[in-house]
């Protein structure tokens, strides 16, 4: 296969996700209990007012023409108009992304950098103590459920020790410096909390794949030329050990948006995941359908570049 067309089926792929996200997600919201009119009219409105307000927001059009006029609006960039906020929904969300960014790739960089010395330390010692104290580790992480690993954090370090706050993502009132500072402090519980969930599967992975890299032939060539045992496993196993890591990367990706969701809503964290669960109150419906197409584009575009760049490093993946 050549590279051009094993970079067209990727993308084609990632296309046909997207479409098929923006069209589960349209209409799941229309399932949701409840008269996303009251978000856009008030009961004290006359009848004919009303009728005004929710044709200008198509909400007075069947199903499938609200689909496609919605289609036809994606297309020229137009995400809609906030129910209750009254603006764009792109600004609302251009507003909360850098904070959901800064969560996400805080939490990613941490569960890579901890993840990788944990499992090369556990692979290193097979079987040994260390080995199997690292692997209950991960399971237990795997197991976690992202909302009560927040709200143990919170009791723990931020309402009992006082060490960190306890909610948002700044203090108000501070400026320069301080104000850093305070973003960084604010970072920490939520970052933590969403690098414990991932960081299991991601050590366990690790480990496993350099304990099969360790058990190639080049490594027992490697060893029979005299080479040190720690330069084995630093220089040679981990280089190949760090092509599924590196997928695994941007798999990872999605499963941090959604905690995400879950973890921004714990801490009242003012990214994405907070504005998908106050529009879910609100019955927000364009908001809901920006943050999900956003997500979705995001998590599909991460979990592409994965797989091409994977097909880059490893060239049985573009000709299988």
């Amino acid at each position: 296969m050549s590279i051009a067309l094993f970079v067209l089926r990727r993308l084609g792929r990632g296309i046909l996700t997207i479409w098929f996200a923006v069209t589960v997600t349209f209409l799941l919201l229309r399932l949701l209990p409840g008269d996303p009119a009251l978000a856009v009219a008030s009961p004290n409105m006359t009848e004919e007012a009303r009728a005004t307000l929710l044709q200008q927001y198509g909400l007075d059009q069947p199903l499938l023409t609200q689909y496609v006029l919605y289609l036809g609006r994606l297309f020229q960039g137009d995400l809609g108009t906030s129910f209750t906020q009254s603006i764009p929904v792109l600004d609302v969300l251009m507003e909360r992304l850098p904070w959901t960014l800064l969560l996400t790739a805080t939490a990613l960089v941490l569960t890579v950098v901890i993840g990788i010395p944990l499992g090369v330390l556990a692979a290193s010692h097979k079987g040994a103590f260390l080995d199997r104290f690292v692997q209950i580790v991960g399971v237990t992480g795997q197991s976690l459920f992202v909302p009560s690993v927040g709200i143990v954090l919170l009791l723990v370090f931020g309402l009992n020790l006082g060490w960190f706050p306890i909610g948002g993502a700044y203090t108000d009132g501070v400026y320069g410096g301080e104000w850093y500072v305070s973003v960084l402090t604010h970072l920490v519980l939520p970052a933590l909390s969403l690098t414990l969930i991932q960081l299991g599967s991601y050590v366990l992975t690790m480990r496993a794949t350099l304990i099969d890299a360790l058990g190639d032939d080049y490594v027992t060539l490697a060893k029979a030329n005299g080479l040190s045992p720690r330069r084995i496993l630093w220089k040679h196993a981990l280089r190949n050990a760090l092509l599924p890591a590196t997928t695994l990367i941007g798999l990872q990706l999605g499963f941090l948006v959604g905690g995400a969701v879950l973890t921004e809503t714990v801490f009242a964290y003012p990214g994405i995941g907070r504005g998908i669960y106050e529009a879910v109150t609100q019955l927000d419906f364009p908001v809901l359908q920006g943050a999900f197409l956003l997500l979705a584009v995001t998590v599909v575009a991460a979990n592409t570049l994965t797989d091409i760049t994977y097909g880059f490093l490893d060239p049985r993946v573009k000709t299988s």
